[in-house]
């Protein structure tokens, strides 16, 4: 993980700002799934605040390469698509159960599961943002 001292592109002042703007975007999908007791999940991926932000990550994803930022635009992307991924999975395992009614609550634990994870990744995110500090990434299959 690079530090923002070590990072070979210095972040702009504005593309700083600009993924604060995308941070804030998804913290408000959350915000209004916890205020309309709506599937956080859901509401992240197919709400519009999310969806203008990962457009938003990809126009700009170019400026933050080789600066510290490229990190956090990973881990906004990622949390995107991943969320695409396990709602998927979740539908795909739970829809079959539902016969027996055990779907139902598995979906339920399922969504709030990856609601806590949007949460926590939201929060995790910023918080290293607003501090300057890049976002730990797994490593890159070469």
């Amino acid at each position: 993980m690079e530090s923002p001292a070590s990072s070979s592109v210095v972040a702009s002042r504005g593309l700083i700002e600009y993924t604060h703007w995308i941070y804030g975007l998804h913290a408000l999908s959350v915000l209004i799934a916890l205020l309309s007791a709506r599937s956080i999940a859901i509401r992240f991926a197919f709400g519009l605040p999310s969806i203008v932000a990962v457009i938003m990550n990809y126009a700009r994803r170019a400026e933050a390469r080789g600066s510290w930022l490229e990190t956090h635009f990973r881990w906004q992307i990622r949390t995107f698509w991943y969320t695409w991924l396990w709602i998927f999975v979740t539908l795909v395992v739970c829809m079959p159960l539902i016969i027996i009614f055990i779907g139902y609550y598995l979906m339920l634990l399922g969504f709030g599961l990856l609601g806590v994870w949007l949460i926590y990744r939201v929060v995790r995110g910023w918080l290293a943002l607003r501090e300057g500090r890049a976002m730990p990434m797994p490593m890159e299959v070469a």
